[in-house]
């Protein structure tokens, strides 16, 4: 009792500090985080669950239905999408398979579990599987049904997300334009999308392009930093990041195939903080600016150039840096923490924030003077080192329990 009693004392310490009135803790509750599981040494659910808190990020999203992170969830209001793995999609075509696999990994935890969205897959259809990606659609229509069997279907909608290689064009964005070779075999997919109003999920990394051409495109205009920007001949839109622009190819791509009014979601981006001696730009520096640009523009819930309105939603890439991730350095170097609750490096979540800043806000409100007394002491004690207090009172609590 005495080691959970410290635990939830230093929670509300880290929800005082970095209350939704000021600072850029506030920026959870506009944005989504994944929580990748592919690693040996990931903290226990329940600890993620408080990290999650006391960030007030209030949307993730997991890589399969795992129970211990879906009971977890239960009754905390965050919003979670769960994933179908690319290899069960097949039999999910089956509708009393699917019904079946909805009995056994949502029910049992809606609502309680606020499950919001299921992923059928991750990337088909650039996955040179043909078999999958003419399986998608139909196995998306089974999971569909069967939500709408049980009275699910108007709280969970059903989707897939999508690498940017679906384009065949995407600069400028108004020339994007899916691949001929994926245009019919994504129809069906594409259709259900609208006639279900879900969204077109999509993994835009500015990283990649960068990496791939770093004398040709302006290191400022991947990473949100200030620049001339580009603006598109066509429409004359005017765009100062490539996430924007990836995200407006996307769009057109789906209005000139008549599909104008699916929205468009990013499900994954990010920027590693650590890559091989040919990954050029993978650094902390880059990654701690990429990531808290996005948080900035998030917080002031902007939309794309194409649909300014519309606040673009956007799930970051990840939570923690995954050690059994294959592949280049940079895969296993995407979180913003370490497996030990340690930060990877610091967004300035509790840097002083300035006037002028683009981060900061202006604290009208009658607690003015109170707030500003919590951002003081937030100034005064370095982020790390309150989760590192955080991380040892949760770690201190989980081991007193398994005895």
């Amino acid at each position: 009792m005495f080691f959970k009693s410290r635990m939830v004392l230093t929670v509300a310490m880290l929800t005082s500090i970095f209350s939704s009135d000021f600072g850029l803790f506030r920026l959870g509750s506009s944005l989504g985080i994944n929580y990748g599981q592919v690693a040996n040494n990931l903290p226990s659910p329940e600890q993620v669950l408080m990290l999650l808190k006391s960030l007030k990020v209030n949307n993730t999203r997991i890589y399969d239905t795992n129970p211990q992170v879906l009971t977890a969830f239960a009754n905390t209001g965050i919003d979670i999408i769960v994933m179908v793995p690319n290899e069960a999609i097949r039999q999910l075509m089956d509708p009393q398979l699917a019904l079946q696999w909805v009995a056994d990994n949502v029910q049992p935890y809606f609502p309680a579990t606020k499950i919001t969205g299921i992923a059928v897959g991750n990337e088909v259809f650039t996955s040179d599987d043909a078999a999958a990606m003419a399986d998608l659609a139909p196995a998306m229509a089974s999971i569909r049904a069967a939500l709408v069997q049980i009275g699910l279907g108007d709280q969970i909608h059903v989707s897939s997300a999508n690498s940017l290689a679906v384009l065949e064009s995407s600069y400028p964005p108004s020339s994007g334009a899916f691949k001929a070779e994926l245009a019919g075999t994504m129809a069906p997919f594409l259709q259900f999308l609208a006639a279900t109003k879900a969204p077109f999920w999509v993994n835009a990394y500015p990283y990649f392009a960068y990496k791939d051409d770093p004398s040709g495109i302006p290191l400022d205009y991947v990473l949100f930093n200030p620049n001339g920007g580009m603006e598109d001949p066509q429409t004359q839109l005017r765009y100062d990041n490539m996430l924007y622009a990836q995200v407006d190819a996307a769009i057109f791509a789906l209005e000139r195939l008549g599909y104008g009014g699916v929205e468009v979601r990013v499900a994954e981006t990010g920027w590693p903080s650590k890559g091989d001696a040919d990954e050029v730009g993978a650094s902390t520096e880059n990654a701690r600016l990429y990531n808290r640009n996005l948080l900035v523009r998030q917080m002031a819930n902007e939309g794309t150039p194409r649909v300014p309105n519309r606040r673009l939603e956007v799930y970051l890439f990840a939570m923690f840096n995954e050690d059994l991730k294959p592949g280049p350095t940079s895969e296993r170097n995407y979180g913003l923490f370490h497996p030990d609750g340690t930060m990877a490096y610091n967004l300035g979540l509790a840097a002083p924030l300035s006037a002028s800043s683009t981060a900061s806000l202006s604290l009208t409100s009658s607690a003015a003077k109170r707030n500003e007394e919590k951002l003081e002491l937030a100034r005064t004690i370095p982020c790390t080192i309150l989760f590192q207090l955080l991380w040892w009172e949760l770690s201190s609590s989980h081991s007193l329990h398994a005895y």
